[in-house]
């Protein structure tokens, strides 16, 4: 089956194409690798290079075409849709997918009309809780591409229960977690791990990586640890990602910047305890932190907000959970997982068996067609 798949070029401060980040690359990998030939599009708001990259995906092909606005945004954004409509038609895909943000996914509900084929929309977070969703006209773009998709795959079955009541979704929906890479995020040597990121090798060490924003929750944490710093003396807090706010001061606290995909997976088998923040908000309450993922497939204990998803994750192990915006109930999660480390019993999928799962819904698709 011939597949083209739409998305921006930039996802979560990592480049899709180059990185081969995540889901908005896994999804057309793993569709190639189960004999699909999916031609990938990239629109990089930010001005990355243009070109054209094959890569190996047997027994399929994958292809990627990567252009860019360029410095006048006003005239890429007026080219790129028929420049694309151009591509397709020589192309003739037998389904369309539409991922990442709103402009990708309303533009791929118009591809599809003008070629008459099958649209499959991707919704890894809940888009109108984006700055995007503010320009006018963006929401209601979404909704409709949303409603008439055959397939949308959602992130999380919160998200999922909000498009099949909330959009009146008339195609099939299916919560697809983001899942993580096992060959780089698995258990490592703890003391090797600190040593590599000059972390002391003696203390416990709490810790978090990712956007550290406000909007997110990363405040409770940092208003939670001079209670955590008072009540476990061996204590240190490491930090790392870009942030909005700064992170505490002090020697016992450690920010390590951005780091690299693989050394997060070194972050987390360096800490004793994990913190996954959210906020009780739409984004909170919609989203998969893939990071709890990444920290349980490293085998860190970790404690999270009682939001969202993470309740029913973390259900087995409920003490786990601390009330969000609440830095002292973060704080007594956290003393806890230090003094007595639980962790919960979750299977964790790789992408070939979430993919083919949405593979399995795709030739449905195709065949009904």
């Amino acid at each position: 089956m011939r597949i083209a798949f739409l998305c921006k070029r930039r996802y979560m401060g990592k480049d899709v194409v180059l990185d081969r980040y995540a889901r908005l690359y896994e999804i057309p990998f793993q569709l190639a690798r189960l004999g699909h030939t999916v031609h990938a599009f990239c629109l990089s708001y930010q001005g990355h290079d243009e070109g054209d990259w094959t890569h190996d995906a047997h027994p399929g092909k994958l292809t990627w075409h990567s252009r860019s606005l360029g410095k006048l945004v006003i005239p890429g954004l007026a080219r790129y849709p028929s420049w694309l409509l151009h591509q397709l038609r020589q192309q003739q895909p037998d389904i369309l997918i539409g991922a990442s943000d709103i402009p990708q996914i309303a533009l791929g509900a118009w591809l599809s009309r003008k070629l008459a084929v099958p649209y499959v929309v991707d919704l890894y977070d809940n888009f109108e809780g984006f700055g995007q969703a503010r320009i006018p006209g963006m929401v209601a773009s979404l909704r409709r591409a949303v409603r008439n998709a055959a397939l949308v795959t959602t992130t999380s079955e919160p998200l999922r229960q909000l498009i099949e009541v909330s959009y009146r979704a008339k195609g099939h929906v299916m919560a697809m977690p983001s899942t993580v890479d096992k060959d780089v995020f698995h258990p490592y040597d703890k003391q090797a791990s600190r040593r590599e990121l000059g972390l002391p090798e003696d203390a416990v060490l709490i810790g978090t990586a990712g956007g550290l924003y406000q909007d997110k929750g990363i405040a409770t944490l940092y208003e939670a640890w001079p209670r955590i710093a008072r009540d476990i003396p061996t204590a240190h807090l490491v930090l790392a990602g870009p942030h909005d706010q700064a992170p505490p001061a002090g020697d016992r606290v450690h920010y390590l910047g951005q780091l690299p995909h693989g050394s997060t997976a070194k972050l987390f088998n360096a800490l004793d305890v994990g913190v996954v923040y959210l906020r009780d908000t739409p984004f909170g309450r919609f989203c998969f932190p893939q990071k709890a993922y990444e920290m349980m497939a490293c085998d860190l204990p970790l404690v999270a907000a009682r939001v969202g998803v993470m309740p029913d994750l973390l259900g087995t192990v409920p003490s786990c959970l601390y009330e969000a915006d609440s830095a002292h109930d973060l704080a007594r999660a956290i003393r806890e997982q230090a003094s007595s480390p639980r962790r919960a019993a979750v299977s964790i999928d790789d992408w070939a068996q979430i993919i083919g799962r949405m593979n399995t819904e795709i030739l449905r698709i195709a065949s009904c067609d």
